[in-house]
């Protein structure tokens, strides 16, 4: 909009009251602006004028150029003479949404006009505002170069870089040269490239879009690192550059000969991000080079850059690999509500994407913009967030490849990555430590933990050891193993440690989650319902209670993840890890309480007695006519009058065990909105940010030992 308004200051340009006409004033023509191919060439016409110095008198647009029998339009010809006689530069505007096979139409088309006018046109310039092409033309020669740039305005040839950080460099000759700087751009315009420059990769099917996306990757790898290397006064390496005046292949190789350059410099720096070679054309690199060299990560503004990283992400891998990372309106307030300082030690169990490592990461920078003041505290400023991401950041993904992509969205981000790993999550610890040498991934050293585990998966004890035995020949898992139930324990006989033959993952992560955890360190967990609700899954529960003290349940709207393709209703656990001896205090204590009730109603003798019944009952059928259906009639009455005494029993454990146990004030919320609907399109209805507030207060109270906090 920059460039619009001094256009309307200078008298180049302007509009009717509703911003629907444009009027270019020197050619007296009004034109539709609601045309996004007519706002490219606006912008592209102000940009001759403005920033290339050229005369608005030998610029004219919409020029009629005959073609044989037919007569087209070309959409801006600048002219070495005001009076129009010698074609310099064609320039074709396209609209920013046209495909990669449009483009190289639109490349065509503008060399046809070039061809059909004047033998004098030097120069063509293709753009669609976030990708543009220039060229060398020579008509005699036929002739069709590459080149980084358009001259400016006085200047036969074109600069050899069009990007220099501190927009100058030094040429051979050791002279100063102007450039442009790299531009920040908003968060929409940073969506369409990241999806278009997929679509060049993808290019129809030509590669799938798994092996489309992992290429872009590696090239927005090259361009973050370039950014971040390239010295103040030096030209970046990931742009067109001039080089060549006679060979369009030579520069094509040039050009994948610098950024397989950038790729190796970063991969020695950070190893762990890519283990394969960019695997693509030299025509392939060259098209996303376009898409990317003029934009500045490290100038466009961080939100801007997580949100569109986030719906690039989200739009691809809902197609590719069915995956449901965490809404950021959930994440955001998981985050905001955990008194997380730049001191403590943060994991994410299963990292995704790396949505809750991003959220934490900018909670820090927040509470670094309170204590330093920028710019005279940028060294401290940065060293207090920097210092966090490096050494107390960690995460944790299975898929090599979206591990990959969560670490490339930290460094988008500023940084972060270092301490994401590509591993089982559920893994002994130790090993996790050590195939990955990382030796941050420790047991009991945590001070927070978030993650959403992945839902409704399964692991088999076939497949997995760490579902059977651990290092010292005991489960890893106490979920892992099919306890029997305190009821039935006192009538049968204990046989030997009986595994499942598989658990769900989610039951898995929360103990897993537990081993991780220091002692009062926090966890805030996205779980389905059913852990929190199904009968069968109440050993999970009283697991829990025993390791955890529950802060708060949060229950989200069944439409929480509906957009990206999952329906399962779901909840946030927040929990407070107990010491050893916390445990086994609760344990007794249901220990004491199991075995008084066992022993008050008298379970035993009193099954016993009605295995008896049953046995004499069954008896006396020998001399019925219908002696089986007899049979079934007596098995049920006893088992329904067996199963509602322990029913009973149960129940009366349960409200003897409140009562009993640690009486505490436990925040439960409902959210019935969380800022966006069942398709994903945003609402302004959002009950986290009140519950938020109050929940903030609540783990405050409960961190500074209060127990008034509900009086």
């Amino acid at each position: 909009m920059e460039l619009i308004q001094q256009g309307i200051k200078q008298g180049l340009i302007s509009f009717d009251n509703e911003q629907k006409q444009i009027t270019y004033i020197h050619q007296n023509k009004r034109r539709n602006y609601t045309n996004p191919e007519e706002q490219v060439q606006a912008k592209t016409f102000l940009k001759l004028v403005l920033e290339y110095g050229y005369p608005v008198e030998r610029i004219q647009q919409f020029v009629s150029v005959t073609m044989g029998t037919t007569t087209k339009e070309a959409d801006i010809i600048v002219y070495e003479d005001h009076q129009h006689t010698k074609p310099y530069i064609i320039v074709e505007c396209k609209n920013h949404d046209i495909t990669e096979n449009e483009f190289k139409q639109a490349i065509d088309q503008a060399f046809s006009y070039a061809h059909a006018l004047a033998g004098t046109t030097k120069f063509i310039w293709i753009t669609k505002g976030n990708k543009e092409e220039f060229y060398r033309f020579d008509k005699e020669k036929d002739l069709k170069i590459s080149e980084a740039n358009i001259p400016y305005f006085g200047e036969n040839t074109v600069k050899k870089y069009k990007y220099a950080k501190g927009r100058e460099y030094k040429n051979s000759k050791g002279e100063r040269v102007k450039t442009s700087d790299l531009k920040g751009v908003t968060e929409s315009e940073l969506t369409r490239v990241f999806k278009q420059a997929h679509d060049a990769l993808w290019d129809g099917g030509k590669l799938n879009p798994s092996q489309a996306f992992d290429e872009l990757d590696k090239l927005i790898f090259c361009k973050v690192w370039d950014e971040k290397e390239t010295l103040k006064g030096n030209p970046y390496q990931f742009q067109i550059i001039s080089e060549y005046v006679d060979n369009e292949e030579k520069n094509l190789e040039a050009l994948k000969q610098r950024i397989n350059a950038l790729y190796e410099q970063g991969k020695k720096y950070d190893p762990e991000i890519f283990n394969k070679p960019i695997d693509l054309s030299k025509e392939k690199i060259k098209s996303i080079v376009e898409y990317f060299q003029s934009i500045s990560f490290s100038n466009t503004d961080l939100d801007s850059k997580g949100k569109a990283f986030e719906t690039f992400l989200g739009t691809y891998f809902r197609g590719e690999f069915g995956q449901f990372f965490t809404p950021r309106n959930v994440v955001k307030f998981i985050v905001d509500v955990l008194p997380i300082t730049n001191r403590d030690r943060v994991l994410d169990t299963s990292c995704g994407s790396g949505g809750f490592l991003l959220y934490c990461l900018d909670k820090i920078r927040n509470q670094a913009d309170q204590y330093f003041e920028l710019p005279n505290d940028k060294v401290d400023h940065f060293r207090y967030w920097h210092d966090f991401a490096e050494k107390q950041l960690f995460g944790i993904e299975i898929s090599d490849q979206i591990s990959r992509v969560a670490k490339m969205n930290m460094i988008i981000h500023d940084d972060g990555h270092t301490n994401v790993v590509t591993f089982d999550g559920l893994e002994f610890i130790e090993n996790i430590a050590n195939k990955t040498k990382n030796q941050g991934f420790i047991e009991n050293s945590f001070d927070f933990i978030v993650t959403n585990p992945p839902f409704g998966s399964t692991i088999k004890q076939s497949e997995k050891y760490y579902m059977n035995i651990g290092n010292k020949n005991t489960p890893y898992y106490d979920f892992s193993i099919k306890e029997m139930h305190w009821i039935d324990s006192r009538i049968k006989a204990k046989n030997a440690l009986v595994i499942r033959d598989n658990q769900s993952t989610e039951i898995l992560f929360v103990e897993q989650i537990h081993k991780f955890l220091k002692i009062d360190g926090y966890a805030a967990i996205v779980l389905p319902d059913g852990i929190l609700t199904n009968s069968s899954l109440q050993y999970v529960r009283e697991g829990i209670e025993e390791k955890f003290r529950i802060i708060a349940v949060i229950s989200l709207p069944q439409t929480t993840f509906t957009h990206t393709g999952a329906g399962v209703k779901s909840s946030v656990l927040f929990l407070k890890k107990y010491s050893p001896k916390k445990t086994e205090e609760i344990r007794r204590i249901k220990q004491n309480l199991q075995d008084k009730l066992s022993q008050q109603y008298q379970l035993v003798k009193i099954l016993e007695q009605w295995d008896k019944d049953k046995k004499i009952a069954l008896k006396r059928l020998k001399n019925v006519s219908n002696v089986e259906e007899q049979k079934k009639t007596i098995n049920e009455e006893f088992t329904d009058k067996i199963n509602n005494f322990k029913e009973e029993l149960e129940e009366l454990y349960q409200t003897q065990k409140r009562e009993r146990l640690e009486n505490y004030p436990i925040f439960m919320a409902i959210a019935d909105n969380i800022g966006f609907d069942a398709t994903g399109r945003t609402i302004p209805q959002n009950d986290l940010i009140e519950i938020s507030e109050e929940l903030r207060r609540f783990i405050q109270s409960i961190k500074l030992e209060q127990t008034d906090f509900f009086l």
